[in-house]
């Protein structure tokens, strides 16, 4: 697979400002970097990121997480490595993904129960980083980034 053009990112260098700030905004509000791991690499495997799926990976690692939660992240709903909270974040995050899949895209339920564990300012984080990684796939899919490219923001390995 051959990238179609540079990350638009680099091509337009404001655009990665303004997705620095967002990224910098949902560190503020108190969620755990693990659990913003556990959801970068599982939104991205939705969207069939491979460069994100890998990043994230590593991230993830780089960060202290277990090889099996990253292992079993896409069948969360049937292992016993999360909590309750990821568990929510995990389900609110497939849903704000996956928009189209069903007439209500965030059943209350689902919502609810993130709101269970996660207060105002949590989740408002949640869903801004949940759009960001939806940002950030929809760039890298479009543009066949490679798993492993050298980006300047992936620093950590």
């Amino acid at each position: 697979m051959q990238e179609r053009i540079k990350n638009p990112a680099i091509v337009l260098p404001k655009a990665v400002e303004a997705v620095g700030a967002l990224v910098g905004a949902t560190q503020q509000s108190g969620i755990s970097w693990k659990t913003m791991h556990l959801l970068h690499l599982r939104v991205s495997q939705i969207n069939g990121c491979g460069y994100c799926v890998d990043s994230a990976g590593r991230h993830a690692r780089h960060s202290g997480e277990s090889v099996e939660r990253l292992i079993a992240v896409g069948a969360w709903r049937d292992t016993t490595y999360f909590n309750d909270a990821e568990r929510a974040a995990l389900a609110l995050a497939e849903c704000v993904t996956r928009l189209s899949d069903r007439p209500d895209p965030v059943p209350d339920d689902i919502w609810n129960e993130a709101a269970r564990h996660y207060d105002e300012k949590q989740l408002s984080g949640l869903l801004l980083w949940i759009a960001t990684i939806n940002v950030f796939n929809r760039l890298n899919v479009s543009t066949r980034l490679t798993a492993g490219t050298p980006m300047p923001w992936d620093r950590a390995a």
